[in-house]
């Protein structure tokens, strides 16, 4: 498994499910165009990106349009493209081959994309992470840990997450869904009990 230092953006959730075979650090899924529409999806990439990105998309039309809009919006952080080969062929659970007649990422053998990411760790040693054994595992960012913390399934969750956003820098009207994707990259327990705490007026 490689770990890097900067999240992976993919565009479908099946490329997301595959990616995470080889991957194990953060991989978003733009939603294929979801990222032109939706101020939560890009605000996610954005955070998540802020020291870089690691892009690796369909070698088509679609992929190259949402690769120049991934870059648009990083503000001078590199964004590193990575590529499949071009191989004919359609994925198992589609009906008929894409309009490029070509395998998308979630149709990649996993020892392809293992030798692309093998390749960009060898050219980047710097974005790999070190030894995850010897470093404290984060814990996750459940729907249960959001209940406890009152920003789920509470009667003041929804007041509740929109200050912790205004607190992160977030939009105050996030889905609990879109919370918990992007918590899990940009924060973690601690600090979000901690500003609960603040929320609360707790001592």
């Amino acid at each position: 498994m490689f770990s890097f230092k900067i999240p992976v953006i993919v565009e479908g959730k099946y490329d997301k499910l595959k990616v995470k075979q080889i991957v194990d650090s953060a991989v978003i899924s733009t939603e294929g165009f979801g990222i032109f529409n939706s101020e939560e999806k890009r605000m996610l990439v954005s955070k998540a990106g802020r020291e870089g990105m690691i892009v690796l998309c369909d070698s088509d039309g679609g992929g190259k349009q949402i690769r120049s809009k991934l870059k648009s919006m990083m503000n001078g952080a590199p964004v590193y493209d990575l590529y499949i080969p071009e191989i004919p062929g359609k994925e198992k659970r589609k009906d008929k081959r894409s309009k490029a007649g070509v395998l998308g990422v979630e149709g990649m053998k996993n020892e392809v994309l293992e030798q692309i990411f093998s390749r960009f760790a060898g050219a980047h040693p710097e974005l790999v992470s070190g030894d995850e054994e010897s470093k404290p595992q984060r814990e996750q960012i459940t729907r249960s840990f959001l209940y406890e913390a009152g920003l789920n399934g509470t009667p003041d969750a929804a007041q509740n997450r929109k200050l912790l956003c205004r607190e992160l820098g977030l939009p105050d009207k996030m889905t609990v869904n879109a919370l918990s994707e992007i918590l899990a990259i940009v924060s973690d327990r601690k600090t979000i009990e901690e500003i609960m705490k603040k929320i609360r007026g707790d001592t």
